[in-house]
């Protein structure tokens, strides 16, 4: 079980539910960027007994990336890296929906010897079969999906076709909308052995002065004062 946290609460709290691994990023509300190397070191400051691999990507949007945008993922491996993560999880795509193996090879030499897990742009490739092959050939050890569809449930037969594609050249990892409620059947549907979810909760705010006329965000924002954390009880079941 591979749960998606974005504080370090959420971090020892998936450990104290028992999972196996976490992919620590930030603004999960554009499904997750790259992290702090604050947040990285407080985590691992605090002695978390689970592997940490840190999501690679610049900004929200597309995995098309610029130059510029490259570079900056470049340097984020490097002082991650030099942080203590354990494992990387990124995923660049070609204006024509391919995997762009040059960049991908280029941070996984970064990344070497650490593994890396390709992420959800494997959702919006051209077509998977293919795009599969290339992410083994590349080298990443788990590719993250949904199937191509915005749930892994719904996914879930094209997850199945993956894992068989895979055989054990891969780990194929169902991730999207993924609840207690449905984790069985996720599992039962498509023949994988892991899964990723985030296993959150809403904790109110501890302001005693709450304004209701200020927001930080655009037209599509977040609540100012509730959060997203990682709930224990929701990782253990």
């Amino acid at each position: 079980m591979e749960v998606c946290v974005d504080s370090v609460l959420s971090a020892l709290n998936a450990e104290k539910g028992r999972a196996s691994r976490v992919e620590l990023c930030a603004n999960l509300f554009e499904g997750g960027t790259t992290p702090s190397i604050g947040t990285l070191c407080a985590i691992k400051k605090r002695g978390l007994s689970l592997p940490v691999f840190v999501m690679i990507r610049p900004r929200g949007g597309d995995f098309l990336y610029d130059d510029l945008e490259f570079e900056t993922m470049a340097e984020d491996v490097r002082q991650l890296k030099k942080a203590g993560a354990d494992g990387f999880v990124f995923g660049i795509l070609t204006k024509d929906g391919d995997v762009d193996k040059v960049r991908c090879g280029a941070l996984l030499d970064l990344i070497k010897p650490l593994p890396a897990t390709f992420h959800r742009a494997f959702d919006v490739v051209r077509d998977p079969a293919p795009a599969l092959e290339d992410v083994i050939e590349l080298g990443f050890r788990r590719v993250l999906t949904s199937g191509l569809e915005s749930s892994a449930l719904e996914g879930a037969p094209t997850i199945h076709k993956l894992v068989l594609q895979a055989g054990d050249r891969i780990t194929v990892v169902p991730g999207g909308g993924i609840t207690e409620r449905n984790l069985e059947r996720v599992l039962s549907l498509t023949g994988a052995t892991e899964f990723h979810c985030s296993a959150r909760k809403t904790m109110a705010s501890d302001m005693n002065h709450v304004s209701q006329d200020v927001f930080m965000g655009a037209a599509l924002r977040p609540p100012e004062y509730a959060h997203k954390v990682c709930d224990v009880h929701r990782v253990q079941e």
